[in-house]
């Protein structure tokens, strides 16, 4: 039998990321000296961990704080506050922090972090030829011989159901689901344990989407890969993800698995989501959209973020801002309502 402590170790080392207490807040410059007058808290508080070889999802409408999220996990804006620790490449046994690191470590770590892009049609260069998009990554991190690349190029292009005639081919002369599969082709090119894929199918037609979709789920099975994925629809998230956290005005409202979220939601934000989903045969359920009074209702940045929209909302919820609280088997919710 094993005991509590190996457990805890072993449950550690399969964690590819940890986010604690994450906040991103840019200032507000106003007057000519640009002086600051206060703070856009894009990211407000937000804590979870990703564990390794899983698809975790980032959900919430557009502003919510996902992509800045995501873009605070890869370094590429600094966080204001909190602790971000990724288990990937020569530190997947003990994780590390971006400070932590000198620039050839960044560098290293990098190779096994990856990002598939939103737009297909802005994340490729229009100057270089699809061998030249693959070949980029590969010689940025000095990965083989030009014989070694080319055939890792090969590799690559095939494994994302496009044909190694296109190599010399340019972003201007694919479909925007071809661009897309030549940009998750580059996110594999270095072999990453990390990919995350921010709305990778939002900017496609719907007809497009469902192969995409299936082409990441396959690539992430074959490979063992852990996938973040970034989305606003539920019903592709639903079709993916193992785990779900949902996110509104920066701060995380519920987090469980797929089964928690979809079957036995706790938040009522989660629930007007889901009802913003269309049914086949019926459109959508949900209710129309904010009276004058929603709208005019304010927090004042004391009580829970979602009071102007919440059906279900009290006197109580102004009174603070609710913190996640477990509700059983790691099922979270951040409503002082899910306990009634």
């Amino acid at each position: 039998m094993t005991n509590n402590n190996q457990s805890a170790n072993r449950k550690s080392s399969a964690m590819a990321v940890s986010v604690k207490d994450l906040k991103v807040h840019f200032p507000i410059k106003k007057g000519v000296v640009g002086k600051t007058a206060g703070f856009v808290k894009a990211v407000d508080g937000v804590s979870f961990s990703v564990n390794r070889g899983e698809v975790f999802a980032l959900v919430g409408e557009s502003g919510c704080g996902k992509t800045t999220t995501a873009l605070a996990i890869l370094n590429l804006i600094a966080a204001t506050h909190g602790i971000i620790a990724l288990a990937a490449g020569p530190w997947r046994d003990r994780g590390i922090q971006w400070s932590e690191l000198s620039h050839s470590e960044k560098r290293t770590l990098r190779k096994f972090i990856q990002v598939i892009f939103q737009d297909p049609f802005s994340s490729l260069n229009p100057r270089m030829t699809v061998k030249n998009i693959l070949e980029e990554p590969l010689k940025v991190h000095k990965l083989g011989f030009r014989t070694e690349r080319n055939e890792r190029i090969r590799e690559l292009i095939g494994q994302v159901g496009l044909s190694p005639d296109f190599l010399n081919r340019y972003p201007h002369e694919f479909s925007g689901g071809q661009r897309q599969r030549i940009g998750i082709a580059r996110a594999l090119a270095t072999r990453p344990e990390l990919v995350i894929a921010d709305e990778p199918v939002s900017a496609l037609d719907v007809s497009i989407q469902a192969q995409i979709i299936n082409l990441l789920q396959d690539l992430q099975r074959k490979y063992g890969l852990t996938l973040m994925f970034i989305s606003h629809d539920l019903a592709i998230v639903r079709h993916v993800a193992n785990r779900v956290a949902v996110m509104y005005l920066g701060r995380i409202m519920e987090m469980g698995t797929d089964k928690q979220i979809f079957e036995n939601t706790l938040h009522p934000y989660t629930e007007l989501l889901l009802e913003s989903v269309p049914v086949p045969g019926k459109g959508r359920k949900r209710r129309g959209g904010l009276s004058v009074e929603e709208k005019n209702l304010e927090t004042a940045g004391l009580g829970c973020p979602f009071y102007p929209r919440c059906p279900k909302r009290g006197p109580e919820c102004l009174e603070k801002i609710p913190e996640l609280k477990d509700y059983g088997e790691n099922h979270l919710s951040a409503c002082l309502k899910s306990d009634t």
